[in-house]
């Protein structure tokens, strides 16, 4: 049991030196608690800092790094880098397009079905595909605290013209749009939420 957890934190130990280097050679990394606390939804974007290609590979590539059932990897994920794909997907996201005018990159997340929460094509229980968007917000999850621990921004989206989405990118047809996810740079400092009461959210017995 020793030795299991020494490795255990030896990983976890590793994982939080590899997003420290996401943030560059003299940059002090931030902890976790840091990247918790400050990671916000942003609805303004800084349009003068710009995000590179090669940038959003290294958090795509840490995005991996997600549990999912039975390594299954339902997740997958469809960048808007150039002007002309991010003009047309502002133009999907509804009300929202307005908050993210700044954003310099926009990212669809999709779940492959029949994966996750299924055996030889059976589902296992009443969940089903739910246990794929399960693993995709796992996955969306990972991907925002990452992009955090890099110095980004973002917000997820889920009103999204999603038929107007698929056609753009050519999504097949067995793959679930969940969200559209902006990143970027906050234009301003967003305001803290008011969070819950523990005792309404968790039962202990």
């Amino acid at each position: 049991m020793k030795i299991r957890t020494i490795l255990f934190a030896a990983a976890a130990l590793l994982s939080l030196a590899s997003l420290a280097g996401c943030t560059g050679s003299g940059t002090k990394a931030p902890s976790f608690d840091d990247v918790l606390i400050s990671r916000r939804s942003i609805r303004s974007y800084d349009a003068t800092k710009t995000i590179s290609e090669a940038e959003v590979r290294t958090l795509l590539t840490k995005t991996q790094e997600a549990p999912s059932w039975a390594n299954m990897q339902p997740s997958k994920y469809y960048v808007a880098i150039s002007p002309e794909a991010l003009a047309a997907v502002q133009d999907m996201v509804g009300g929202n397009k307005e908050r993210i005018i700044g954003a310099p990159v926009l990212i669809v997340s999709t779940f492959e079905k029949g994966k996750s929460g299924f055996f030889r094509g059976q589902q296992t229980n009443e969940l089903g595909d739910f246990w794929g968007a399960y693993d995709n917000g796992l996955s969306n999850a990972y991907l925002i605290l990452t992009a955090r621990a890099m110095g980004f921004d973002t917000l997820i989206m889920g009103m999204r013209e999603a038929d107007k989405i698929r056609g753009y990118f050519h999504i097949p047809g067995e793959e679930m749009i969940t969200a559209v996810i902006a990143l970027g740079y906050r234009a301003e400092e967003p305001r803290t939420p008011v969070h819950r009461d523990l005792e309404e959210i968790a039962r202990f017995f």
